[in-house]
């Protein structure tokens, strides 16, 4: 017996070590040594100074408008104004500025501001608005909103994978928040299987919203106003507050921003790896192309509970609050304001192409373009194009095309004929090598952006009784933007609750965590459909660092080789381990195959 049982623990011994030397060498399995002398650049030296000043601001910033339980210090309220989902984004970014290499105070700050949200606004609750009145949030998820609101809430949330997806707590919550809409819960039941669609435009922990939203529904509780509080819209009383919604009653059946939704599925999946969440999001989303091409190659913004296009509507397919058709009165001024949030379904495409790499889910968006960019008319010899479809049919024309997402879609596809529907941008124009001078003045943007961020904190005078969510959010100094085109080679997610698309990704080996190690900067100089351009220096004279360059934000591309100065490498791996020496630098062509693998979030040394 004792034999068997020290050779169980011998056996046990094996496998341990086994898996420690499978898993160095799965992170470690292609690695090249840099010891090119380089004296950094001055855009190094501003990406290094970037990262410092947005770790030093944000923790005065945390200091000044959170307790210490993570609570928002701020009159806690429901609404679409200022509620619930504007209290957490005011840490808008924050993952990615860690995931980026700042100090891992910005993770233990965020983490703290997320667990308290969730406790302050489930405690929050409302005393007219019907749904909330046991509080804002149920299991840890806001009881039903629209995703317009529900994405602005989730966006701090649904990117803290990128440095920390082993936490149980972030595990749990995201498989529990995708199984609402997959009815995983009998008190959700968003998801209708047989119609393929989400139930409303309200949804959320306590189900869909199936009658008439109301001016309160959206307002929340009544609340004093003048000489109190100066509200986002510009109402000067809660009675132009609930005018200010009046009219936004259809939310019965699906609408497009419903399609945000698939970010929780698609973290869920690359969490797992469970095909049920890849299932649910690619038929969801088929559903909503299958309905465009039904309606003559336009997404139309409302689905019916009976699975028509317009079912909800009496039929119109542009019908429903936020959409095609949606324009109401600004109550302060009598002036017709154009609202809609059809277009943010694109991130819904977006998802499922980073599953599949199909160009089936771009091609709907791009012909799109093309069908409502030719009812553009010439108004006194200028060409003018809608952005709005009603009753009388085109309307609300303007100077440029409508293309809501272009910039997505091009770098997405990486295929010229994509390029025009992109309006001028300075960074495209630095990649086709056009703007040297791009990555210093990007950079000395985001620092400036800063420092009158904290200027204007410094001045607040407001106090937590006279402050709304959304007050601080203006002063939020998290400014990544440069940081995320010039090291990731990505695009800035917004702030909808979006997952990160990036042609390119770094971690610390040495403390095993997601970003570039101290005094490493990165600058990514070139983007092609099957290359990328890149030059990393160590800034530091007199120390070594190491690196792992990832291929993609989640690992969805893979390298096939890579090219230094006088040596191409040939590799097929989705990492690239690099040592820098002191004061080194090198300029890698890295060739790549694009959405080739399936997204993860495990970091190298994990399994």
């Amino acid at each position: 017996m004792r034999n068997r049982q020290l050779a169980g623990v011998r056996f046990a011994i094996y496998l341990v070590v086994l898996v420690t030397i499978c898993r160095q060498a799965a992170a470690q399995s292609t690695a090249i040594t840099v010891d090119s002398p380089m004296l950094p650049p001055n855009w190094a030296l501003l990406e290094r100074a970037l990262l410092e000043a947005n770790t030093t601001a944000c923790r005065e910033f945390f200091d000044r408008y959170f307790d210490e339980r993570g609570f928002l210090l701020c009159v806690e309220r429901w609404g679409g104004d200022d509620g619930p989902d504007d209290a957490i984004e005011n840490c808008n970014d924050w993952p990615i500025l860690h995931a980026l290499g700042a100090h891992s105070d910005v993770l233990t700050m965020y983490k703290r501001a997320w667990e308290g949200h969730l406790r302050q606004f489930t405690l929050a609750k409302t005393t007219d608005v019907p749904f909330a009145r046991d509080g804002m949030y149920y299991r840890e998820f806001p009881v039903m909103f629209d995703w317009l609101h529900n994405g602005e809430g989730l966006t701090v949330f649904n990117l803290q994978g990128l440095s920390d997806p082993n936490d149980t707590a972030f595990e749990q919550r995201v498989r529990r928040y995708a199984g609402f809409y997959m009815n995983e819960s009998p008190q959700a039941a968003n998801y209708d299987p047989k119609h393929k669609i989400i139930r409303s435009l309200f949804n959320g922990s306590r189900g869909p919203l199936l009658r008439k939203a109301t001016g309160l529904d959206w307002a929340g509780d009544p609340i004093e106003v003048e000489h109190r509080f100066q509200l986002g819209h510009g109402e000067r009383t809660y009675q132009e507050m609930l005018d200010h919604f009046k009219d936004y009653n259809d939310v019965v059946g699906d609408h497009p921003s419903n399609l945000l939704a698939t970010s929780l599925a698609i973290n869920a999946w690359m969490l797992s790896h469970e095909s049920k969440y890849c299932d649910w999001l690619l038929e969801y989303v088929d559903a909503w192309r299958q309905r465009m091409i039904e309606n003559g190659g336009i997404i139309p913004s409302n689905i019916g509970l009976d699975g028509t296009i317009g079912g909800a509507t009496d039929g119109k397919w542009y019908g429903g609050v936020y959409g095609w058709g949606f324009s109401v009165v600004v109550p302060q001024t009598g002036e017709l304001a154009h609202r809609s949030t059809f277009q943010l379904g694109f991130n819904g495409f977006m998802n499922a192409y980073m599953l599949t790499g199909n160009d089936r889910y771009l091609d709907p968006w791009r012909k799109q373009f093309s069908i409502v960019n030719a009812n553009a008319k010439t108004v006194s010899g200028k060409r003018v194009y809608p952005q709005k479809y009603g009753d009388e049919g085109w309307y609300n024309f303007q100077p440029s095309p409508w293309a809501p997402y272009a910039l997505e879609l091009y770098y997405l596809s990486m295929k010229s004929s994509d390029r025009k529907f992109v309006p001028s941008n300075s960074w495209l124009d630095y990649l086709d090598g056009d703007n040297a001078t791009y990555p210093e003045t990007a950079l000395r943007r985001d620092l400036a952006r800063i420092r009158d961020r904290v200027k204007g904190m410094r001045a607040d005078t407001t106090t937590p009784d006279t402050r709304l969510s959304d007050d601080p959010m203006k002063f939020n100094p998290c400014s990544v933007s440069s940081l995320i085109e010039l090291m990731l080679g990505g695009l800035h997610p917004g702030h909808r609750g979006s997952i990160l698309f990036s042609r390119l990704r770094y971690f610390d080996p040495v403390h095993r965590r997601s970003g570039l190690p101290d005094d490493v900067a990165a600058l990514v100089e070139r983007l092609s459909d099957n290359e990328v351009t890149l030059t990393l220096v160590n800034t530091s004279q007199t120390e070594s660092h190491e690196l792992i360059v990832q291929a993609g934000a989640y690992a969805e591309h893979r390298f096939e080789s890579i090219r230094m100065t006088n040596e191409t490498i040939a590799i097929q791996d989705s990492r690239l381990t690099v040592r820098l020496s002191p004061g080194c630098g090198q300029r890698l062509v890295l060739r790549m195959n694009r959405y080739v693998n399936q997204p993860t979030m495990s970091h190298p040394w994990d399994d």
